[in-house]
């Protein structure tokens, strides 16, 4: 994706003949500006606020009433009356202020000589020569200089009126969200109209200045003064790379309140023309989304995948959509709709929609109703995803759920038993093109056949059925807990055209016992002078469950589990219900915690414990009974299976201080002296900001189980991972990541970034580099490095260009939160 994300910056600059420019800014002090001096709030990243003074005059008795307050008084020959010395004039909310005032004889109308300044709640207006009507809102001001106070808005402008509507007519006019003093951009217009009761303003001849110098020019444009969604075009982002030029102009349309829309033509001289939208809603508590892009006919192009070819999709049509949508019936009745589609399994990588646009490796597909009471909780959905690979493998493709009805419930007694109907029945269902009786089809990247295993070969229904029984005494000092679980699964299959022997109609049924202890002991104590409460919690746990065949079963949704330390104290070893593992394990134990004894938190944890086995596991993903995996082919599997005892597990959490925290984690082998896996964490985070990660971690190969060779990894892995996140000031954030593979002597990805925040703008500039793998972690050899800069900025006030990153930065970066532009 390294080709979407190279810069987004201003485009369209400034080609209109120059007019005539607004007059010079007043001072800060003739602006209701109060510096914050040694009062400024923590974090404030203004010099100052905007503070609107009280009114000279009360209210009149009615709206219509003036009211007048001056030094001197005097009556003309006309009929008309001249206010000088100080002068303030108020009708209703609006008041008027000056050294000379003429109101004329038919009362209806004031005229002031300059300085004058006009006042609104809200709103203030200086300038030169003024006049006011007396029976209506309109007005006008020579060389006005106007703040609207809750938006920071100020701004100058040759000529104001107040229309008799409340409307604000400027000719040849500004505005800017800057403080007093400061010139970083502003809006300039010949003809702008700011309209406060529908929060927009409107502008023609319009130009962006940066500084003195314009960047920007629309012929008309339409811009929000408050926060309130207005139509009109958004920043557009213009994208530069050695692929070409990437051009999305954006218009958003406030249709109403509870829904609005987005479109967002898009230009890209590698691909050509495309046009993408967005529909958002709410209707009580249903809401959703629908988005999507489509381009009729793609140039081709290069892709940024060596490993692909280019111009794959030449003269092809390239297009994706996905709706999302959730809602209530009652509080204990919610649905949820989902629909994801794309042209191909490469379109994300070529257009993306955003930063992190990589990570989209799925569409999902989804309809679900859920009922939620006090004993059961039924659950019917019709599910699946489009994995978005390219190309696409036929054995990758995922199985449908058509439909998937699940009715689980539990029943307690105060005497400690309870009951538990947990019942699931589902149709899976995929679509195999171009398998042949035996299982054989063409790699179309490679041209190499391959085949299919007969596990994931059938179509068919599963009706899975596992009720519980259990009693559990859970006294102050431990608990203890025996659970009997029947497990039941029963298959009927269709294999289409393979040619198998296989059962169609296979099924199981099996017990899953279990027993479950611990104790707690409790004890104050007192370390580095603080008071402590210390627990010892040493846990037992046994867990039987009896070998099967399930050599005939098929593989729909399950996957072997790694070994952790939740696993210690579970009888599964497959997540899913085609695979029910042979287990005869006891499982012991112990933690100890470290408990502040005046709030009670958790300071300290530690962790040990280890699984021993009463004979060997058989069953694996194949199903087969009394086999073993092969010594020679796949020493670590084999060993998994057949070992005597886990390896110890010791996991560690320390809460150091307020701002430091560490994390570590132990898989230790005894028999063979080996580390199997560890992990090592340390975090610093500051309430001013400031985040710190060092991370460390090593994995043996093939700890992890995987069912396809590729995802298994092909190679011890150790990595270290840095990342911080300082706010040198409240306006500047620096953050990076660097994330290094020791074993290939290579950085998987390298992130480095500066974020700038004030009172009236934002910038944030990002610069990323990554390795891709390729999806096939067992080797290295196809992998690549992809990069690129990311630019974004954010005039307050008036919008910004660019993608937002937020998100992205704060999964890569844990602890750091983005800054609120």
């Amino acid at each position: 994706m390294g080709k979407r994300l190279f810069w987004t910056a201003l485009s369209g600059l400034m080609t209109a003949a120059a007019h005539a420019a607004p007059p010079a800014p007043l001072p800060a002090q003739q602006l209701d500006w109060q510096p914050w001096g040694d009062s400024a709030p923590q974090g404030a990243l203004c010099s100052g606020r905007y503070v609107e003074p009280g009114y000279q005059l009360p209210a009149g008795e009615t709206p219509q009433q003036i009211r007048t307050d001056s030094a001197e008084a005097a009556y003309g020959d006309d009929g008309g009356t001249m206010l000088s010395g100080e002068v303030a004039l108020r009708r209703g909310e609006t008041q008027l202020e000056s050294p000379r005032v003429r109101v004329n004889a038919a009362r209806d109308r004031a005229f002031a000589e300059g300085p004058t300044a006009v006042r609104n709640p809200g709103l203030l207006v200086r300038g030169d020569d003024a006049s006011m009507a007396l029976d209506s809102d309109a007005a006008q001001i020579d060389n006005a200089h106007y703040v609207i106070h809750d938006q920071r808005l100020r701004g100058d402008a040759i000529e104001l009126q107040r229309l008799a509507d409340g409307r604000y007519r400027l000719d040849d006019a500004s505005f800017t969200t800057c403080e007093p003093g400061n010139r970083l951009w502003r809006m300039v217009g010949s003809d702008v109209t700011l309209d406060r009761t529908e929060g927009f303003g409107t502008a023609t001849n319009a130009r962006l200045e940066m500084g003195d110098v314009p960047v920007f020019y629309w012929p008309w444009v339409r811009f929000p003064i408050d926060d309130r969604r207005q139509s009109g075009f958004l920043w557009p982002s213009l994208g530069l790379s050695s692929d070409g030029l990437d051009y999305t102009q954006p218009y958003y349309l406030n249709l109403a309140p509870n829904y609005d829309a987005t479109l967002s033509p898009r230009w890209m001289s590698e691909h050509g023309a495309m046009l993408g939208g967005e529909f958002r809603y709410l209707f009580g508590s249903d809401q959703g989304t629908v988005e999507g892009a489509y381009l009729a006919s793609d140039r081709g192009g290069a892709s940024d995948n060596p490993n692909d070819p280019d111009d794959a999709f030449e003269d092809e049509a390239r297009w994706y959509i996905d709706y999302q949508h959730a809602g209530r019936f009652s509080s204990q009745l919610d649905y949820q709709l989902a629909y994801g589609a794309a042209s191909d399994g490469r379109y994300f990588d070529d257009f993306g929609r955003n930063f992190a646009e990589q990570d989209t490796d799925h569409l999902a597909r989804l309809a679900r109703m859920t009922y939620r009471g006090d004993t059961w909780r039924l659950d019917a959905r019709a599910q699946g995803y489009q994995k978005l690979d390219y190309p696409l493998d036929e054995d990758d493709k995922p199985f449908y759920r058509l439909p998937s009805l699940s009715a689980d419930a539990r029943w307690s007694q105060d005497n400690g038993f309870y009951q538990e109907w947990n019942s699931n029945a589902t149709y899976f269902w995929r679509n195999l093109d171009g398998v042949d009786s035996q299982g054989f089809w063409t790699d179309e990247e490679t041209g190499n056949r391959r085949r299919i295993p007969l596990r994931e070969a059938a179509n068919g229904s599963r009706v899975h059925l596992t009720p519980a029984l259990g009693w559990r005494a859970d006294p102050s000092w431990g608990f203890f807990e025996p659970r009997a679980q029947l497990w039941q699964s029963s298959y009927q299959l269709d294999y289409g055209n393979r040619q198998t022997d296989r059962d169609e109609d296979p099924s199981l049924v099996a017990p899953v016992l279990s027993m479950d202890s611990g104790l707690i002991f409790e004890r104050d104590t007192t370390l580095f002078g603080t008071d402590w409460r210390q627990t010892l919690e040493p846990r037992l746990y046994y867990a039987y469950v009896p070998e099967r065949d399930q050599s005939d079963f098929p593989d729909f949704d399950t996957s072997e589990r790694a070994v952790s330390w939740g696993q210690l104290w579970s009888p599964y070893r497959f997540s899913g219900a085609d695979r029910l593992g042979d287990v005869n394990k006891l499982s012991y134990g112990a933690s100890t915690r470290f408990l502040e004894d005046d709030t009670g938190r958790e300071r300290l944890s530690l962790s040990v414990g280890q699984s021993s086995y009463f004979s060997d596991r058989n069953i694996d993903m194949r199903g087969a009974p009394d086999t073993l995996p092969n010594r020679e082919d796949n020493y670590q599997d084999w060993y998994n299976a057949t070992r005597d005892r886990s390896p110890v597990i010791t996991e560690l959490e320390w809460q150091m201080t307020e701002r430091w925290r560490s994390r570590y984690s132990w898989y230790y082998d005894p028999d063979r002296s080996m580390t199997e896996k560890a992990s090592a964490y340390l975090q610093y985070q500051d309430p001013a900001g400031h985040v710190l990660n060092l991370g460390y971690n090593w994995q043996l190969e093939g700890f992890q189980p995987q069912d396809d060779e590729e995802d298994r990894l092909g190679y011890n892995r150790e990595d270290y991972d840095v990342s911080f996140a300082y706010q040198a000031t409240p306006s500047l954030d620096l953050i990076g990541r660097f994330l290094y593979d020791n074993t290939n002597d290579r950085a998987l990805e390298q992130l480095a970034g500066v974020q700038f925040n004030d009172c009236c703008s934002a910038v944030q500039l990002v610069w990323r580099e990554w390795v891709e793998d390729n999806d096939t972690a067992n080797r290295i050899d196809d992998d690549y490095t992809d990069r690129g800069l990311f630019l974004r900025f954010v005039f307050k006030g008036l919008g910004g260009v660019g993608q937002e990153a937020d998100s992205y930065f704060e999964e890569a970066i844990p602890g750091y939160r983005a800054t609120s532009f």
